[in-house]
């Protein structure tokens, strides 16, 4: 088995952290605007609103707003066949619960859909990716609230209806799953914690109303289109137990439920016994509408997209509690301190497809690093050469060895773009060098990496290149 001559070569973005035009053309705030730059030694922090004088990363981004005809023109120059990004749900509806859209904000997607198309370059769009409207996180408490469902659909039907012949490939929710995963799950669901609020519970609803939002999403779409490929995307986080004792596989098992809970539901329909394990070893409460499992039945997603960084091992602690910080001897570390773990990736799509049967996508896949731009304007990113090619071997493994499923592949942040992790610059993920810093400046100029042509000839020979 080959790789797919129709298979979905590309890159990987997200507006709110590569777009800007910052409230451009009507555009609301959203939570990334109110979320500071930052590092690995010091957090971002979140604000209530803009404060003046202060460096907010998501409202520049690196300037696709003001580029996209310059950047489409580089990834079609390395032969992208399909191009992830997101849309900025402010940027449609500004505030979130406005019955009608903003034109200004739908007209800038239309041109941006016709200039990927006019390169033969499939969108493959994120409809919610840490991009909620602000509004709807101060006067509703964002997806605490059930009405987000209907915020949500209004904003659906309209892009959905919009772009019904521009896109194809839909995406409800960007890594849906971190909404069990965060001490506060401010990125996946708007949402930050209240003193003495009962968290379980809260996480729980949540993630109930993004799951049913996501069901009617994917009905409604299928019903304005039937040829829309409409997936739900997770952060696959890879694990082993740290050793051969029993406990530890029961600690992997237990480490996978905050991943499994989501994809189980949006891909088998139900609320699983994996599902009902979480929610009891949670302790919060849930409360299910009438109809709402007849949605969920309804509404399964048609392909899974997940993102793949590093792996983990995890082990059980005298307490009960699992660790999952442990060190990999047998894996070399990244700037950031994840563990690099090529043969995770085919690992991860094997448990994958097995679990559910459906195509997958990987949508995100990458290494952070500090590029150095040289003098000529160049940049020798040998060691992204080195991780990605090993990654992408092994996804070839996993297809033609092991006859999984793969759809497509998205490094993460082809082109330079703002850490939603860190607020960071420097730790840049792109096959092309954007000349801006940590505190913002810089002209924004783009200069192609060397990763750039190494990328450019995996596409052209459908993965079979040399991987060197």
């Amino acid at each position: 088995m080959k790789i797919s001559d129709h298979f979905l070569w590309g890159g990987a973005t997200a507006a709110n952290q590569y777009e800007g035009g910052y409230l451009a053309d009507g555009k609301g705030l959203s939570i990334a605007d109110v979320e500071t730059g930052g590092n690995i030694d010091h957090p971002r922090e979140i604000h209530e609103s803009v404060h003046p004088h202060t460096y907010y990363p998501s409202h520049e981004g690196t300037g696709f707003y003001d580029h996209y005809k310059e950047d489409i023109a580089l990834f079609a120059e390395m032969g992208f066949k399909c191009f992830r990004m997101s849309i900025n749900w402010t940027r449609i509806f500004p505030l979130g619960d406005e019955e009608k859209p903003n034109e200004a904000g739908l007209k800038f997607y239309d041109q941006v859909f016709d200039e990927l198309l006019k390169y033969h370059i499939e969108p493959v769009v994120t409809i919610s990716h840490y991009e909620t409207p602000l509004h709807l996180v101060k006067k509703y408490g964002s997806w605490r609230n059930r009405k987000m469902i209907d915020f949500y659909m209004n904003y659906c039907r309209t892009i959905f209806k919009r772009y019904k012949d521009k896109v194809k490939y839909w995406m409800t929710f960007n890594e849906i799953n971190e909404t069990m995963n965060k001490k506060n799950p401010y990125h996946q669901a708007g949402i930050l914690f209240q003193e003495g609020e009962d968290k379980a519970s809260t996480v729980l609803q949540a993630s109930h109303h993004m799951l049913v939002a996501s069901a009617k999403a994917v009905i409604l779409g299928h019903q304005i289109n039937p040829n829309f490929k409409i997936g739900c995307m997770v952060q696959y986080p890879e694990s082993y137990p740290a050793t051969c004792q029993p406990l530890d596989q029961i600690a992997k098992r237990e480490y996978m439920l905050f991943t499994h809970y989501y994809l189980d539901v949006m891909c088998r329909g139900l609320y699983t016994n994996t599902c009902l394990a979480k929610q009891e070893q949670l302790g919060g409460k849930l409360i299910i509408n009438d109809g709402d499992e007849e949605l969920l039945r309804k509404g399964t997603v048609d392909f899974i997209g997940f993102s793949y960084y590093f792996s983990s091992i995890v082990s059980y602690q005298r307490d009960g509690s699992i660790n999952a910080k442990g060190r990999n001897p047998y894996l070399e570390l990244t700037d950031w301190h994840w563990h690099i773990d090529p043969l995770g990736l085919r690992v991860a799509l094997n448990e994958l497809y097995d679990r559910y049967q459906i195509p997958l996508f990987v949508v995100e896949n990458g290494l952070g690093a500090v590029d150095q731009l040289n003098e000529d304007g160049t940049v020798d990113d040998q060691y992204r050469i080195d991780f990605l090619g090993k990654h992408i071997e092994a996804l070839k493994q996993a297809i033609e060895i092991d006859h999984v499923d793969v759809i497509g592949y998205t490094t993460w942040g082809c082109i330079d773009l703002v850490s939603a992790g860190t607020g960071e610059m420097k730790k840049r993920y792109g096959f092309i060098y954007v000349d801006k810093d940590d505190q913002g400046n810089g002209s924004l100029k783009r200069y192609r990496k060397k990763s750039f042509y190494w990328y450019k000839k995996v596409i052209e020979t459908n993965g079979q290149t040399k991987f060197e």
